[in-house]
């Protein structure tokens, strides 16, 4: 009961964040942007009192990972406190704002369709540390996966305003194209690194319980599918010096692919997590 009011409340402020932070992209608003991001701060505060609530349940501490709904916790949580860093970073008002309109999309989603349930690889002990870091890099790296997605997505609207000689002032607000493109990379190099170590450390996973066949399961093709189009995005960005639109196509297909993967984990072994 605790953590379901936490987490409506939770959700409550995050809409009001958002609100403000609309406000401010509108027309040029400090007050609504300061409030817009300290409504944030509270909100990651909400967050992080439902993920200290969950990994106290049972009457001993783990930390809160292994089901579908922890998972996508801690994911709007990563994305809060990134929002959070990128608006003190002053990169773009517009990309804090669809960033935290995915947090926000995930939050309620989770609320919506899933529930806090126990855990769902209890049958992992032996690997337990090794599955925890796993999940939890996982969840990092999708968040900076999301900047990197938002920020290309941001390119491409720019790319065709400024094809078209279409001027205003949210096109004045917004970064120069070699900068958004520059800001995808790094998010995306970011993204990318820590789910090859995520990746690693599931594999050792697996061989350490030995069940050598989930090397095979669905889920892990997919994810190898999904991280073989972010190493081509790179080898299209460094190696062949494609165009900074191409590129950003690839980012974004990368990200769709991520998200898809994320939906196969109801056919995986490996990731049968009910949430339930």
């Amino acid at each position: 009961m605790l953590l379901n009011i936490i987490y409506i409340t939770g959700i409550c402020i995050y809409a009001l964040s958002l609100l403000f932070y609309i406000s401010d992209c509108i027309s040029r608003n400090s007050v609504a942007k300061r409030i817009g991001t300290g409504l944030l701060a509270i909100t990651a505060l909400f967050q992080l009192v439902g993920i200290g609530i969950r990994a106290m349940e049972g009457g001993h501490f783990h930390f809160p990972v292994f089901t579908l709904f922890d998972f996508l916790y801690l994911l709007a949580f990563c994305i809060s406190i990134t929002s959070i860093a990128l608006t003190y970073m002053k990169l773009s008002e517009f990309a804090v704002l669809l960033i935290n309109l995915v947090g926000f999309s995930v939050m309620l989603i989770n609320r919506l369709w899933f529930t806090a349930g126990d855990n769902a690889l209890s049958s992992w002990e032996t690997e337990h540390r090794l599955l925890l870091v796993h999940i939890a890099l996982a969840s990092v790296s999708f968040a900076a996966l999301t900047v990197g997605a938002v920020f290309a997505a941001i390119y491409m609207f720019l790319h065709r305003k400024l094809k078209h000689k279409q001027w205003n002032d949210t096109i004045r607000r917004l970064p120069s194209l070699e900068k958004l493109d520059d800001y995808s990379y790094k998010a995306l190099m970011a993204g990318t690194i820590i789910l090859v170590l995520s990746l690693i450390l599931a594999v050792l996973s697996v061989v350490m319980a030995g069940r050598w066949a989930l090397l095979l399961d669905i889920k892990v093709m997919s994810t190898l599918t999904a991280l073989a189009m972010y190493i081509v995005y790179f080898i299209k960005r460094r190696l062949w010096r494609r165009s900074g639109r191409e590129t950003a196509i690839w980012a974004l297909i990368g990200y769709g692919f991520i998200i898809l993967n994320f939906f196969l984990n109801t056919w995986s072994a490996f990731h049968s997590w009910s949430g339930v």
